[in-house]
């Protein structure tokens, strides 16, 4: 046996505990032979159990960093597969338009050729644009008439088409896209069903390290203890690099760390889980196996190595408790600064508490320092001064700021992590961080989507605007300095964020964009991003004007007002370009627009001027109900044999 399977400590106490015949033996019949010392020769064979048991867990527990790499592997395999047959399919598809139409653009050049449907019903409600709205009466209704259109029920438009392909895999895809509704009295939002499969995978692959060959006999309890802190620190590093802003798994697989978000939560819960199991598993060591030779809990618990457990316990489980969203809608500013020192508190206590989990811990601390220190504070932040612009309502200002660009080696600088001088795509976002406004700000950075448009390779200075809708604490405090201030010095650590909306767009024939309330910020960089790649397809390919791509821009807004974040000269010039813009009458004054009539109705029009078998491409951007009804409406679509795709663009904590 390997003396080094558990520390000096606690293995002696074991070996001496096992050893030691218990006292309610020497009451009745001898229930273990003992040596001539007195000590039970039964003890070293149970001794012996435990660390047989200890060694098999840390050799299995190896393969999971091999079935971890194996899953990058794959997705990074799928994502550029995917990302080189949409290729194909692109060039394919302007290449037989090029063959089958070699007719001149005409007005294509200047973005006006394309097709405009000026009309598109409006129906009663069926989303909402402010979260908070997501618990308003009108919306319960919304959501009953949303149901009765979802894959169980009827579809969700009249078009009719014939199916594609075989009928159970269409349901099976329009199963994956639906999302069902919030878990009631709670009101949680529950994520599409193909993301629940791929979590409780996760989940799944969690509890398989955690109970294989484990018994779970009181004589064998501290071997599952063991198993459930190896399975926790050997988690450590994959935790972190889920959270980490900074990291190679967008590159690889194409999603960033918002995506990932929803993993490192769940991973989380499931971490602290795992070390309530392992706290619980030693209280039992020492009563079934400890107590009985004479130690007790006190001087159990002032064991060096299991005062240290229970620190990393505690930081662990307020980092849990602190996590929640209750938590981080009210104390936000609160939430970011615990969740960095009980982090660096934690893998401090963890790597002291246990050897073998300081190889796991450094790596975790490595990913996390390199994010905060080497990228967010030392290579990516840039300080520029911007305006402030209070709109009417008092609540939402417009921050617009000149960024100068850098075009020498900006592709390298990009992929490398070089900050905002290099540029940013559609639906990207960065950390604010405004030293004026208090103290306390000096070192928060607050997340806020791009809302202009991407910049050009030959600019040399990119206009850059956020929309900032006052809620508490650094928004609101931001909306009161706005009142009275005109510009501000700040700080930008960024940008952040996938391109798979974009891409998604631009590889369909049709697009859908749905943005709800500020989710504007998201949609307006994006359409513009699908014109300019579309318009510069066309004027290189001399597509006529019959054959360009079909755009719908459905804007939905609380109050009309809001219409000013951008101007109804800018929207007007989203007309002028060829796209079909709708903004329905503020849900404030007329409830919630019915998405999926607005949509079906679109797409019979596009269907009359176009192929029924051309991809369509949708991208919701705002509440949870908005982005729900969209989802919904696409997985119906699926279910009739529509070739549609779904991006939901939503930033959460």
């Amino acid at each position: 046996m390997d003396p080094k399977a558990l520390p000096s400590e606690v293995q002696i106490l074991l070996r001496n505990a096992l050893r030691a015949p218990s006292v309610s033996s020497f009451a009745s019949a001898p229930l273990h032979s003992t040596d001539k010392d007195g000590f039970a020769l039964e003890g070293d064979k149970r001794f012996k159990k435990l660390i047989d048991g200890i060694h098999f867990s840390q050799k299995f527990i190896l393969s999971y960093q091999l079935v971890l790499i194996g899953l990058l592997f794959l997705f990074t395999a799928l994502h550029w597969g995917s990302r080189l047959r949409a290729s194909r399919r692109r060039r394919n598809a302007v290449k037989g338009r090029y063959e089958g139409d070699r007719t001149t653009v005409g007005n294509a050049a200047d973005g006006k050729g394309a097709v405009v449907v000026e009309c598109v019903s409006r129906g009663s409600s069926s989303s909402s644009t402010t979260l908070q709205e997501d618990l308003d009466p009108k919306y319960q209704d919304s959501e009953r008439r949303l149901d009765e259109q979802s894959l169980l029920l009827p579809k969700a438009s009249s078009t009719k088409v014939p199916p594609r392909g075989w009928t159970m895999t269409n349901k099976i895809r329009a199963w994956l896209v639906y999302q069902p509704r919030p878990i009631p009295i709670i009101n949680k939002t529950l994520p599409s069903n193909g993301t629940t499969l791929v979590v409780l995978a996760f989940i799944g692959l969690q509890i398989f390290y955690t109970f294989f060959k484990t018994s779970l006999s009181l004589s064998m309890l501290f071997v599952f203890a063991d198993r459930t802190s190896l399975v926790f620190v050997a988690n450590l590093p994959l935790l972190y690099f889920f959270a980490a802003k900074n990291q190679p798994i967008k590159l690889l697989t194409g999603y960033s760390y918002e995506s990932l978000n929803i993993f490192h939560r769940r991973l989380g819960e499931v971490m602290c889980l795992l070390a309530l199991l392992h706290s619980g598993g030693m209280i039992g060591v020492w009563y079934t196996i400890l107590q009985p030779a004479g130690i007790t809990l006190i001087k159990f618990l002032l064991i060096k190595m299991i005062l240290l457990g229970i620190g990393a316990f505690v930081a662990y489980e307020m980092l849990y408790f602190t996590s929640l969203g209750s938590f981080r809608q009210r104390w936000y500013e609160l939430f970011l600064g615990v969740h960095v020192v009980l982090q660096v508190a934690a893998l401090v206590l963890v790597w002291f508490h246990h050897r073998r989990s300081r190889w796991y811990v450094g790596v975790a601390l490595a990913i996390f320092l390199i994010d905060r220190l080497v990228y967010r504070i030392s290579v990516k932040p840039t300080t520029v001064r911007a305006s402030l612009e209070l709109q009417d309502d008092k609540k939402t200002v417009i921050l617009r700021a000149p960024v100068p660009t850098q075009q020498k080696h900006k592709w390298v600088k990009s992929i490398l992590g070089a900050g905002i001088t290099t540029g940013w795509k559609a639906t990207e976002h960065v950390f604010l961080t405004v030293p004026s406004l208090a103290r306390k700000h000096i070192i928060q950075a607050h997340p806020f989507t791009i809302a202009s448009k991407a910049p050009t390779t030959d600019e040399k200075e990119a206009n850059m605007e956020l929309i900032i809708r006052a809620q508490d604490g650094f928004s609101g405090d931001l909306v009161c300095y706005a009142d009275c201030h005109d510009t501000v010095a700040i700080r930008l650590d960024g940008p952040y964020g996938s391109q798979t909306a974009v891409e998604l767009l631009q590889d369909s024939e049709h697009a859908v964009i749905v943005a709800g309330g500020s989710g504007i910020a998201v949609a307006w960089p994006l359409v513009w991003s699908v014109l300019d790649r579309t318009g510069m397809q066309d004027l290189e390919r001399s597509i006529s004007p019959a054959t360009t791509k079909k755009i719908l821009f459905v804007w939905i807004i609380r109050e009309r007002s809001h219409i000013s974040w951008l101007g109804e000269e800018r929207l007007e010039e989203l007309r002028a370009r060829g796209v079909t813009l709708m903004t329905p009458a503020p849900t404030s004054d007329h409830g919630h627009p019915d998405i999926a009539n607005i949509i079906g109705e679109w797409i019979n029009d596009v269907d009359d001027q176009s192929s029924s078998r051309d991809k369509i491409g949708m991208v919701a951007s705002g509440p949870d109900g908005m982005n729900r009804a969209v989802r919904n409406v696409c997985a119906s679509l699926l279910r009739e044999g529509r070739d549609v795709s779904v991006e939901v663009e939503k930033f959460g904590w």
